[in-house]
C-alpha cells in the first residue's frame, strides 16, 4: 500500500496522501487496492477524529491509469483486479470493489476533507466526491470524464453527485465530459472552499474538528449520511450500466479514437 497511499496520524488527524506523483496519482490496480486498504485500516483506527485526503506532485488524481485504457483498445474491459471481475457483485456491502475505493471514505465514521490541486478527472473526481468536503486550489480542474472513453461514472459518483448538483448541470457535465474550473465547481456545489493552499487549509479545519467532541462528530456524520436516499440501487445501476458498456463496439471505438488521436466513428444504436 505504501507505494500508492501513505498514512500518518497525529493528534487524531489522519494525513492521507496519494503518492504516485510520477503518474499524477492515476488509478491503476495497485492504487485501487491501496485506497480500499486505507479506508479499511482507518475504519478500525482508535482515536481517529478526522481525515485529510490529498495527492503528491502536480495533481490530486488524473483518473484511470492510461494502461487500463490501453487494455480496452481491443475489447478488454480494463477493470481493476482482472478482466473477469463481475461489477454487479457486491463485495463491500452496497458497493463493488472499485466503488469501495470511493465509497469507503463516505463510510468512515469521521469527517474526510479532500484537498484538491491540479486535476481531478474521471475516477479522480469521484474519489474527491467520497470526502465530506472538498477544498480546491484556484487553478484546479475537474471533469466527469468517463464519456470520453465511452463509459459512465461507476465509482459511487452518481449517488453522491445527485445530492450536490442541480439535475441539469449534472446531466450536462456527464454527457459532455467538459473540464470545469474550481470557480465553476464552487458554483455547482462541488467545492466547499477555494484556497491558495488547500491541504494547509484542510489540515487547519481538521484540527478544529479534532477539537470537538468525537462522539458528537461521529453522530453528526451518521445523521448527515442518512439524509440522502439509500444509495444501494444507484450503486448497482452504475455497475450494471458500466458492465454493458465495457468492451462493446462503440466503447472500444471511443478508446481507439482517443489513443489514435482521431475523430471516433460510432455505429448507430436503437
Amino acid at each position: 500500500m505504501e507505494d500508492r497511499v501513505s498514512i500518518s496520524i497525529s493528534d487524531g488527524i489522519a494525513d492521507v496522501r496519494l503518492v504516485r506523483a510520477d503518474k499524477m496519482n492515476a488509478l491503476d490496480a495497485a492504487m485501487f487496492e491501496a485506497l480500499v486498504a486505507a479506508t479499511d485500516r482507518l475504519s478500525k483506527e482508535k482515536g481517529l477524529r478526522v481525515v485529510v485526503l490529498s495527492g503528491e506532485g502536480r495533481a490530486f488524481c488524473a483518473g484511470l491509469d492510461m494502461g487500463r485504457f490501453a487494455a480496452m483498445k481491443d475489447g478488454g474491459n480494463g477493470v481493476p483486479g482482472g478482466e473477469k471481475r463481475d461489477l454487479s457483485v457486491r463485495t463491500h456491502g452496497k458497493a463493488n470493489f472499485p466503488q469501495q475505493a470511493v465509497w469507503g471514505w463516505r463510510q468512515l465514521p469521521v469527517p474526510v476533507i479532500a484537498a484538491v490541486h491540479g486535476v481531478a478527472f474521471g475516477g479522480g473526481f469521484q474519489l474527491a466526491l467520497g470526502a465530506d468536503m472538498r477544498f480546491l486550489s484556484p487553478d484546479a480542474r475537474m471533469s466527469i470524464m468517463e464519456i470520453k472513453w465511452g463509459l459512465v461514472p461507476d465509482m459511487a459518483g452518481t449517488p453522491i453527485l445527485a445530492s450536490l448538483v442541480r439535475d441539469d448541470i449534472l446531466r450536462e457535465l456527464t454527457y459532455t465530459g467538459r473540464i470545469f474550473s474550481a470557480q465553476e465547481a464552487q458554483s455547482y456545489g462541488l467545492a466547499t472552499r477555494i484556497c491558495d493552499d488547500p491541504r494547509a487549509a484542510a489540515l487547519e479545519v481538521a484540527r478544529e474538528i479534532a477539537g470537538k467532541s468525537p462522539d458528537a462528530i461521529r453522530a453528526a456524520k451518521r445523521m448527515l449520511n442518512n439524509l440522502s436516499v439509500d444509495p444501494a440501487s444507484a450503486l448497482l445501476a452504475e455497475s450494471v450500466e458500466q458492465q454493458k458498456l465495457l468492451g462493446s463496439p462503440n466503447q472500444t471505438e471511443s478508446v481507439r479514437a482517443n489513443l489514435e488521436k482521431r475523430a471516433p466513428r460510432f455505429a448507430d444504436v436503437g
